[in-house]
């Protein structure tokens, strides 16, 4: 059972980028999908994009293409979350979250282990 931790959120200015970092405590890490989300004040829950296990294949949601980049270091356990030009919108708690499995459907977004989220501010 893997756990899983995010970090590198903040207090930002508009227009700055953001790498996100969510580390996992299993050296079967590599064998890990990993997605990440975002909760904004007073919404839902919002899915952003995976990565899957292995070969490393991305998916994003169409609101997320162009200014998120999720990549993985398997060999430090960790999947990173880019994301450039943010907005004073992206102000969100980011999570990342995992599953022992492979994705085989894009966009599937169920997921059985979850971190604590780190929050990213931006200011206008």
């Amino acid at each position: 059972q893997v756990q899983l931790m995010e970090s590198g959120g903040g207090l930002v200015q508009a227009g700055a980028s953001l790498r996100l970092s969510c580390t996992g405590s299993v050296r079967t890490f590599s064998r890990y999908a990993i997605g990440w989300f975002r909760q904004a004040p007073g919404k839902e829950r919002e899915f952003i994009g995976s990565i899957n296990r292995n070969e490393n294949s991305t998916y994003y949601t169409d609101s997320m293409k162009g200014r998120f980049t999720i990549s993985r270091d398997n060999a430090k356990y960790t999947v990173m979350l880019q994301v450039d030009r943010l907005t004073p919108e992206d102000t969100a708690v980011y999570y990342c979250a995992g599953r022992n499995r492979a994705i085989y459907v894009p966009g599937y977004k169920t997921f059985d282990y979850w971190g604590q989220g780190t929050q990213v501010t931006v200011s206008s």
